[in-house]
């Protein structure tokens, strides 16, 4: 759910100014390094993990051989140029549906509502099989407000005494999944449908997680239609039951983030470099993310073969368990000491550069388009937009939404920025006008499908995103500069929180 007015006008204030009211950022010619780089240097890797994937049941996914085969593949060609690489090593959750969940009307008229169609199971739901009364929470609107978000369940108060026992009905809106679902266990009941929201791009069946184990009861997600019908059947006095049936293992697995160093002469200002290395279980993930990763290597290679000596360290990362809700990154930026934390100047992040249907998207640092980044991130941004014009180029902005591993920095406060050449998003008629490619279609047709495989790569957007992110990689590698002294006073006093706060993903997952 995006943010209200009160933050768009922020938004918009700040976009004003742009990013063009930061200072000059103090230019780092790096033609010399950025000189033949491109598809030739990336593609090696991305055949490398695509071979992987076919070698070990068609993915690299958590916890399976081809993520412990493509994080022994990068750790190989590290070590081959001289890094000394750190495996570090967390625990990621999986949910995995034992049968089919059941949400069905008994009474008045029964109803038996259609999975996927008419409603889903918000993953990391408990598993139980109930029938109850359905009772409403407080602070649902129907019809939803136009530009203010609904809070239904948010707060304990917004669950009466009556919902001990009971199925609580709940409005998508303000808050994340998980505290609403929390917040109606706490009160009693025995389960809960979250409905959508309403307003235009919010009324399809919500697909979402609740991050993480911890909610007993069963919790399903299901479309604003739906919500609706039963809202209005309530409030007119009736009295409606309820069946709610999920029924799933959380299995924990292991998994591993691959580091490697470049020592700069600067030891107390760390750039941190990274890509997620898995793929989702449904296919190779050739291009989300075997093509960041491909990337962020190839560059790793040219520092240590050129035997490029830095002013700021470069912290390479492989972050594992991206897939199931940035899980790889989040340990990293959470276990560090608040001495270490304090050493990352920003974070850069390449996330799928090679959809077949691209657009250049560079994360919107300044908030022209939505949440800004904290301060220093419109410098970054500004550093991938300015490469791309001088190339003759075009680019746009893209949300920080949360679907990438940046999260957990800005969320900490670490300036960030990257690339992105789309996902499942339509390709406009603008963006085909701008970009090339087909208008209507997917920006990545394969995107969490068995097809995102080798054939699933663009050479031409690899010969734009490689370039961009070696160019950035550079520049902050061998910058005097701190980006946040670099920042727009604007940015400055802006809201840096309102990004991470905001953001309705966690990776590919709705958490809000």
């Amino acid at each position: 759910m995006r943010n209200g007015l009160t933050i768009a006008a922020l938004a918009m204030a700040i976009a004003t100014a742009g990013a063009g009211a930061a200072r000059a950022f103090e230019p780092v010619d790096s033609s010399t390094f950025v000189k033949g780089f491109g598809a030739d240097q990336i593609m090696p890797h991305i055949e490398a993990l695509d071979a992987i994937a076919k070698d070990n049941g068609g993915n690299r996914a958590v916890g399976t051989p081809g993520y412990r085969a493509s994080k022994d593949y990068v750790k190989d060609r590290l070590r081959a140029v001289g890094y000394a690489v750190e495996l570090q090593k967390l625990s990621a959750f999986q949910f995995t549906e034992r049968t089919w969940a059941v949400m069905a009307r008994l009474s008045p008229s029964p109803k038996d509502f259609e999975l996927l169609d008419d409603f889903r199971t918000m993953e990391f739901s408990g598993s139980d099989d109930v029938s109850a009364r359905l009772i409403l929470a407080r602070g649902i609107e129907i019809p939803p407000a136009a530009t203010t978000s609904s809070t239904s369940g948010c707060k304990p108060k917004d669950f009466s005494r009556r919902v001990e026992g009971k199925i609580a009905l709940i409005q998508r809106g303000g808050c994340d999944f998980v505290v609403k679902a929390r917040n109606a266990e706490a009160a009693g009941a025995v389960g809960a449908i979250i409905f959508n929201e309403g307003q235009e791009g919010s009324q399809e069946t919500l697909s979402g997680s609740l991050r993480e184990p911890g909610v007993k009861i069963p919790v399903l997600g299901a479309s604003y239609a739906v919500g609706e019908e039963l809202y209005d059947q309530v409030k007119s006095g009736v009295s409606v039951r309820m069946r709610v049936k999920v029924s799933a293992d959380i299995e924990k697995v292991d998994t591993t983030n691959v580091l490697a160093d470049l020592e700069g002469e600067v030891k107390d200002r760390t750039v941190v470099v990274g890509a997620h290395l898995d793929s989702v279980a449904e296919g190779p993930g050739v291009n989300d993310n075997g093509s960041g990763t491909a990337a962020v290597l190839a560059i790793a290679e040219r520092f240590a073969k050129r035997q490029i000596k830095p002013r700021n360290t470069v912290r390479f990362a492989f972050w594992g368990a991206e897939e199931v809700g940035l899980v790889g990154s989040t340990h990293y930026v959470d276990t560090l000491p608040a001495k270490e934390l304090r050493k990352i100047a920003l974070n850069l992040n390449f996330d799928m550069l090679a959809s077949p249907n691209f657009a250049a998207l560079v994360y919107d640092g300044d908030g022209s388009e939505g949440d800004a980044g904290p301060a220093g991130s419109d410098v970054i941004e500004k550093v991938f937009v300015d490469h791309f014009e001088q190339r003759g180029l075009p680019s746009r902005p893209t949300l920080f939404d949360g679907r990438s591993d940046y999260f957990a920095f800005i969320e900490n406060g670490v300036p960030a920025g990257g690339l992105f050449s789309g996902a499942e998003e339509i390709k406009t008629k603008g963006q085909a006008k701008l970009f090339g490619g087909e208008a209507g279609e997917a920006l990545d047709p394969c995107y969490h499908k068995a097809c995102d495989d080798i054939g699933n790569v663009s050479r031409e957007a690899l010969e734009q995103f490689g370039p961009a992110a070696a160019h950035a990689v550079y520049t902050f590698a061998q910058t005097r500069e701190d980006v946040r002294a670099a920042a727009s006073a604007q940015m400055a006093r802006a809201d840096m929180a309102a990004a991470a706060r905001n953001a309705p993903y966690r990776g590919p997952r709705l958490v809000r």
